[in-house]
């Protein structure tokens, strides 16, 4: 009976070990380190924000927002999103 109850104490901290392992390696994926969609930039600036503001409402660093000038690589590309073969 002892020896139950020791080898389940065992594999629960055996598998918060594991656990805690796995959620440590999250730390590297922040939110400064992710991709950012220069489609939405583009959309805010559209709007009338600034970089800083973009940065602040995406959580990505601004120089990254600012990154996103030039054409838009993705949807619809007309300025009233009619598709151009309409």
């Amino acid at each position: 009976m002892a020896a139950s109850q020791r080898n389940k104490k065992m594999s629960a901290i055996a598998g918060m070990l594991i656990l805690l392992g796995g959620l440590s390696g999250c730390s590297t994926l922040t939110a400064s380190n992710a991709p950012i969609d220069c489609d939405v930039v583009k959309t805010q600036q559209r709007a009338g924000q600034s970089d800083s503001e973009i940065a602040s409402n995406l959580g990505a660093p601004e120089d990254k927002v600012a990154a996103c000038q030039g054409p838009e690589v993705a949807g619809n590309k007309s300025a009233d999103n009619i598709p151009s073969n309409y």
